[in-house]
């Protein structure tokens, strides 16, 4: 039989020990500054029922959603016709119910409803797990990722956008990555909509727009043309999509092109509300109007964030938005909400190229114990636990090998200190305390040495 070669799924990623110490530095920042401003812990399912999930994220989406097949036999309900009309979309109603989830923000909304009567309104949590997209991949977009969100739902407050702002720039500061943060308005792109005669387009609209960057305006128009908007919708948009100058400029040539047009001035009003808030409470934060920002999520209905990193092209790192009606496809009507999710994946390949990490963040021990035998091993073990009582790792070379063999243990390991505890140390009741990166050498009385790390002295274990 022939040896399988190890391999994982495309779009996938193993990690490391000093690769999690990295992403768990992530995680503990963004955790940290999640409950700081009173975000509350959540978790759902890996796997949706495909009711919750269809529908959500536009057509786009739903061809992304991980499909998982019916347990036992899952062509049993399929008869010989359907096989051979190979129907792929009627097939796949018929052999899969579950699916993989494909953000966190629609599972959230369905928790919502479903434990409404034990939730506090204004509801403000915050989750941290995988999510999978079928998505083709590439520098920065994987097919298994971590987001990381919080929402506040319940409130329809603008001050909560501006929090959410506090947030981003809280957690990107701690991490030391310069951003640009992004901002438009679902309601503005409404009402251009509007205005160009293609009202009921919105959506096709703003996912084409939403490419501008990837693909040029020029590629933009074409798709716009190819989904059915007229050319004369395609001239009038043209002024938005290339309108470049400051926010107040912006705001005013907006003004003026929605000025009959009563959902691009609400779209407006919250926009200039939200920048006053921001120049009060982040008044060193630069935040960009972006009329081509358009996130092409179907529930959006309000504000529309996007954040990336200055100095390192792998797209959003960060983003989200306003959602007024999120839980009504769930039976709950009215529950207005606004949510931002952290692309951990990327924002670990950010660090990683800038070189952000310490040095010294290594998933390795304090103290390794040389191993001299059964009886060594005994003394070994007990001061062994009486390091980790006192929070240090510390661990014991698991058999007596040769000294140049658990000397290269610590080394690849990068242990930073060894201790030397054969029958002569024992004896005289001390230990030898090696130093790896010098090579220097001491010895010590160990009731000595139980006293100073006891006490922190950071002259023994610096």
């Amino acid at each position: 039989m022939s040896t399988q070669k190890p391999s994982i799924p495309k779009g996938t990623r193993d990690f490391s020990p000093s690769e999690m110490m990295k992403r768990n530095l992530i995680f503990e920042t963004i955790k940290r500054v999640f409950l700081l401003y009173g975000y509350q812990p959540i978790e759902t399912p890996a796997m949706e029922n495909l009711s919750t999930l269809l529908g959500k994220y536009g057509e786009e989406g739903d061809k992304l959603l991980f499909r998982i097949l019916n347990s036992g036999d899952f062509l049993g309900n399929v008869d010989d016709e359907e096989l051979k009309e190979r129907n792929i979309a009627k097939l796949a109603t018929k052999i899969s119910e579950k699916g993989l989830r494909y953000d966190l923000t629609v599972p959230f909304a369905r928790y919502v409803v479903q434990y409404q009567n034990d939730i506090t309104f204004p509801f403000k949590r915050y989750q941290i797990q995988p999510v999978w997209r079928a998505d083709r991949p590439q520098k920065g977009r994987y097919r298994e990722f971590y987001q990381c969100d919080i929402d506040v739902i319940g409130s329809d407050a603008l001050f909560n956008e501006v929090e959410l702002l506090e947030v981003i720039v809280d957690i990107f500061e701690r991490l030391r990555i310069e951003i640009v943060i992004k901002l438009n308005n679902r309601k503005i792109l409404a009402g251009v909509a509007e205005i160009i005669g293609e009202s009921d387009r919105l959506f096709d609209i703003t996912a084409a727009i939403d490419k501008i960057e990837k693909i040029g305006l020029q590629k933009v128009n074409d798709e716009l043309a190819e989904k059915g908007i007229s050319q004369e919708a395609i001239e009038k948009l043209q002024p938005v999509l290339t309108l470049s100058s400051t926010n107040n400029e912006k705001m005013t040539a907006l003004k003026q092109l929605l000025k009959h047009n009563q959902i691009g001035l609400l779209g407006i009003h919250e926009m200039e509300t939200v920048f006053g808030l921001a120049a009060e409470l982040l008044p060193e934060t630069n935040i960009e109007l972006d009329l081509t920002l358009a996130r092409g999520l179907d529930y959006y209905t309000g504000a529309i964030i996007e954040v990336k990193a200055k100095e390192v092209n792998i797209g959003s790192i960060c983003g989200g938005g306003r959602y007024d009606d999120l839980t009504g496809i769930f039976g709950m009507a009215g529950i207005s909400g606004v949510g931002i999710s952290f692309g951990a994946d990327r924002i670990f390949d950010v660090m990683n190229e800038l070189k952000l990490f310490p040095e010294d963040n290594i998933a390795t021990s304090k103290v390794l114990f040389v191993n001299f035998g059964e009886e060594e091993q005994k003394s070994g073990l007990k001061l062994v636990k009486t390091l980790r009582k006192l929070g240090y790792s510390a661990e014991l070379y698991p058999e007596p090998a040769k000294m140049k063999k658990q000397m290269a243990y610590a080394n690849k390991k990068k242990i930073p200190y060894v201790i030397l505890m054969g029958k002569d140390e024992i004896n005289n009741k001390v230990l030898t305390l090696r130093k790896m990166k010098t090579g220097e050498q001491m010895q010590i009385k160990i009731e000595d040495f139980i006293i100073k790390i006891t006490n922190k002295d950071n002259s023994i274990l610096a």
